[in-house]
Parts: C-alpha cells; sequence; structure tokens
C-alpha cells in the first residue's frame, strides 16, 4: 500500500494558500480500491513522488492566496504530468480523464477541476515548469547520476495550433483589419457579411485584437525582410501570417508541409537520459539558437556544458563564437546539409587555398600570396552585419599564372572573403577530422535526437495544443519534465536493486 503524501509540504507558502480538502483520501474504501491497483512502480506514482522531493515554492508562487481555495498545485500537476507520458495534451482531456481515470482519481485526490480550472493551470504554470525542470537536473548531478558537462542539441519543427489553409498577406490582412474596425465604430456588421468575420460583437473583437497583433508581427517581418541583402530577400507580397497564432513562424516542416509551426529546440545530456535545457522558437532553422540554451544550461545547473554536439545548422560563426566563449567545444559537421557542396565547382574552391596564421594571408594552389586589402561591413542571410577581409592577389602575378583558367574569370586577381568568425569555422573542421570527434560525434543520434523521436512518436507532440509561443513553451517544458522525472526513476531504481539484479520494468 502506498498513502499519498500530504496535499501541501511544510512552508511559508502552505501557510499563504488555502487548498481544498481531498474528497478521496484515507480512510475511503475507493481510495485503498485505487491504490491497490496501481503498480508500485507506475508512472502515476512516479512524478507525485518527484513533485514532492522537489521545492514546491515556484508552483505555490503563482496564486495569490486570495479568493477561493485552490486546488492542490501538487496534484494537479503529477496529473497533468501523466495525462502527457499518455500522449494526452489537451486540457479538455484531462477534464474528461479526471472523472475516468483510475491513474487521475488517484492522483487528485478524487477532485474533479472543471474544463476551465484546467486551461487555467496550464496557463499558471508558464513560469513555474523552467524552475522545476532545474532543479531537477541539479538533484540527480547531486546523487551523482550525471556529470552534465557534455551534451548535444537537435531541434525538431513541431505545427502551431492554426490553421494552415488561411494563411495571410499584408494586403489581405490591412483589408480584413479596414473592415472589423468599420464594422466595430457602427457596432454592427457590414451587409453583406464576409464569411471570415465572427456573427457576434463579442466575436469580432477579439477578432480585432487577434488582426492588430497580426499586423504588428507583419510589420516587424517586413522591416526585417528588407533590412536582408537583395538576394536574400523575400518579396514582400510573398510573406504570409497566420491570424490565428500570429507568432507563429510560417515554413515547410518535416513532411514539406508549408503552415504556421515552431521549432523546439533539446539540449540532452550525453552521460544519462536528461534534457538540460530547452526553449521553443518562431523560427524555422538553428542558426543563432545555440548560445541561448547553452547560458539556460548554465543558469539552471550552475555550471556550463563544456562538450556540444551539434548538426550544421549550429555551425555558423556567430554561434561558434558564442560557444567559444561561454566554455564550449562544438562538434559538428561544417555544410553538410548545404546543397552546394554536391555542386562542382567551376573555380577553385576557398578550401583550395591555405590561409598562413603567421603571414596572415592566403596562399592560393600555384603558390602565390593574397594579402589583406580592406575591410567591410555586410549582410550575410539575415539582416545582422558581419565584418569581412578581403585577401587579394598581386594583378601582375595573378594574369600571369599559369592555371589562371581555374582559378577565376574575371579581368582582376582572384579575390577571398574572411569573415571575422573564420578562425573558429577553421578550427572546427580541422577537430572533425579526428577519429576521436567522429566516435564522440555518433552519440548525438543516441541521445537527443531519441529525445526528439520519443515526443513526437509516443507523445504526440506534433502539434501544440495552445496556441501562442508562452503556451508552446509551456508544454514543451511539461514534457522534458515528465522526461526528466522518469529517467530519474529508473536510475534510481537501478541504484537500489541488488548487484546482479534486474530491476521491475515501470508499468507504461
Amino acid at each position: 500500500m502506498c498513502i499519498l503524501p500530504p496535499a501541501l509540504p511544510p512552508g511559508p507558502s502552505a501557510r499563504s494558500l488555502r487548498l481544498r480538502e481531498c474528497p478521496l483520501q484515507p480512510p475511503a474504501a475507493d481510495w485503498y480500491e485505487l491504490d491497490a491497483r496501481l503498480d508500485p512502480q507506475h508512472p502515476a506514482r512516479v512524478f507525485l513522488r518527484a513533485l514532492y522531493d522537489l521545492d514546491p515554492a515556484p508552483l505555490f508562487a503563482v496564486y495569490s492566496g486570495r479568493g477561493s481555495a485552490a486546488y492542490p498545485p501538487c496534484r494537479l500537476l503529477a496529473a497533468v504530468l501523466y495525462e502527457l507520458h499518455v500522449g494526452q495534451r489537451s486540457p479538455a482531456q484531462w477534464f474528461r480523464h479526471a472523472r475516468e481515470s483510475d491513474p487521475l482519481r488517484w492522483l487528485l485526490g478524487g477532485h474533479t477541476p472543471s474544463r476551465t480550472a484546467w486551461y487555467d493551470f496550464r496557463d499558471r504554470l508558464a513560469d513555474t515548469v523552467l524552475p522545476l525542470v532545474q532543479e531537477l537536473v541539479r538533484h540527480a548531478i547531486a546523487a551523482g547520476f550525471t556529470p552534465a558537462n557534455r551534451a548535444a542539441i537537435d531541434g525538431t519543427l513541431v505545427a502551431a495550433n492554426a490553421s494552415r489553409h488561411h494563411l495571410q498577406s499584408q494586403q489581405t490582412l490591412a483589408q480584413h483589419l479596414d473592415q472589423l474596425e468599420q464594422a466595430m465604430a457602427v457596432a454592427a456588421a457590414p451587409t453583406p457579411q464576409p464569411g471570415w468575420m465572427a456573427p457576434t460583437a463579442t466575436g469580432r473583437h477579439q477578432q480585432l485584437q487577434r488582426y492588430r497583433q497580426a499586423k504588428e508581427t507583419m510589420d516587424a517581418r517586413q522591416q526585417r525582410n528588407g533590412r536582408k541583402r537583395a538576394g536574400k530577400r523575400t518579396a514582400a507580397e510573398k510573406i504570409r501570417i497566420s491570424v490565428g497564432d500570429p507568432q507563429a513562424a510560417v515554413g515547410r516542416d518535416k513532411e514539406k508541409v508549408y503552415r504556421p509551426l515552431y521549432n523546439v529546440q533539446l539540449l540532452a545530456d550525453l552521460d544519462a537520459p536528461f534534457i538540460l535545457a530547452y526553449g521553443v522558437f518562431a523560427q524555422p532553422n538553428d542558426a543563432g539558437l545555440l548560445g541561448g540554451l547553452l547560458r539556460q544550461a548554465k543558469a539552471g545547473l550552475g555550471r556550463g556544458v563544456d562538450v556540444m554536439l551539434g548538426d550544421a545548422g549550429y555551425a555558423g560563426g556567430p554561434d561558434l563564437a558564442e560557444a567559444q566563449a561561454l566554455g564550449a567545444t562544438v562538434y559538428a559537421p561544417w555544410q553538410q546539409n548545404d546543397y552546394t557542396v554536391k555542386k562542382v565547382p567551376q573555380y577553385y574552391p576557398k578550401a583550395a587555398f591555405q590561409w598562413l596564421a603567421e603571414e596572415q594571408a592566403y596562399r592560393c594552389p600555384a603558390g602565390q600570396r593574397l594579402r589583406l586589402r580592406g575591410t567591410a561591413r555586410t549582410r550575410r542571410s539575415g539582416p545582422e552585419r558581419i565584418e569581412l577581409q578581403q585577401y587579394t592577389a598581386e594583378a601582375a602575378t595573378c594574369q600571369g599564372c599559369a592555371v589562371r583558367a581555374r582559378c577565376t574569370g574575371g579581368k582582376g586577381a582572384r579575390t577571398l572573403s574572411r569573415s571575422e568568425h573564420e578562425e573558429h569555422i577553421e578550427t572546427l573542421q580541422a577537430r572533425m577530422t579526428t577519429a576521436e570527434a567522429q566516435a564522440l560525434y555518433k552519440q548525438r543520434k543516441q541521445t537527443v535526437e531519441l529525445a526528439n523521436a520519443d515526443l513526437k512518436t509516443h507523445r504526440g507532440l506534433r502539434r501544440f495544443s495552445g496556441r501562442g509561443l508562452r503556451r508552446a513553451t509551456t508544454e514543451t517544458g511539461l514534457m522534458v519534465l515528465r522526461q526528466n522525472m522518469m529517467a530519474l526513476s529508473r536510475l534510481q531504481r537501478s541504484a537500489a536493486a541488488p548487484v546482479g539484479a534486474t530491476p521491475a520494468p515501470h508499468t507504461a
């Protein structure tokens, strides 16, 4: 038999927060029947035990202590984690299962929160999940389950909770917004009423707020697009936005479907099945995201990550420079995902020119030197400017070279550009040629890629249940907390088992 922990651990927060008493608890016979049916290692027990081992202060801080008594937050969160464990991610599903599911009835002590209460509780968790994830990992480090100084990063695109069939251009968005504002000004829908417009005044008011937010986001995206260099700029009329979820990026997912989406990033431990950091971003690629997750891991763990494995999306110069500043050594393939590597170059590629660090010059395949002629700040694929140094050979020497036809087609000398981050890229390229680096890099697909696959395949995270970046981040954080609690439980059982014994598997 397993007696439930008290509804709230003692402490300052317990004195300021009034909680509802559980209607189903000892000595009720129904409670004993539910408890007897649960396996000793059932995930419901795992989640509740893990939560009562953590500091509950962040969870209680979301309640003001005023108004009607609150449902016990630890029980509610344990119930949410169990529902996510079995692939049920919507608060509407949690509402129904609180009455029908034995594990949830046991976790909630017989409470049956309303549908609104479940949605409210999910939104309250937005600033609570990350501290709980970080504390759980620190607990695992203190127990000796992992040193947490080697990690791997990976991103996956998850569909936003918005339709892919009603994306709007800047022109259409402006027209609809103008019609909504006119309708609100006269307190009546136009005749005939457009099919996209809400039929009631309350609905039109809510619609107007969404359209205004969408316009702000569209204006920001148009401005960012306009700051890009001409060759990387998207035609203004081709930029689309979802009014249902304006914060979501619009792009092609893994199945090549053009839709609103978010980019879920996981930073996983190499030595134990823990996720050290996570994030959700409104962009369809991984560029520029490495540093933020490394800083999150350092803040949560109290120390930085020393070794980082990533794919080619994290091997850009700015990412490498930021990782080095944070003390992390990056292992990643350089541009292996770039289609340009499949092309046969007409002229000598830049890799054929040797950089001479002592001379601060390049040596061409014919043995001549390309020396610094000037610097400039320019844009690459984004609007951010980077410094480029221009290295050029002597014109007279280049024109008389026997291999000129394979080097340049212009009238002048061959010129190479070197970015301010080129040294980090060259160091990475040299590092990845070693056998040790190749062996280490194989661990990436055994760790973080499996974690992302589990989220999509077994937890159903192919589309977010809530709208907006904040709710998407909360849902991802809850998934991470669930993953880490199950991992810690398995490690604790293995450590407690007699030598040579195999712990019994938990009930899924």
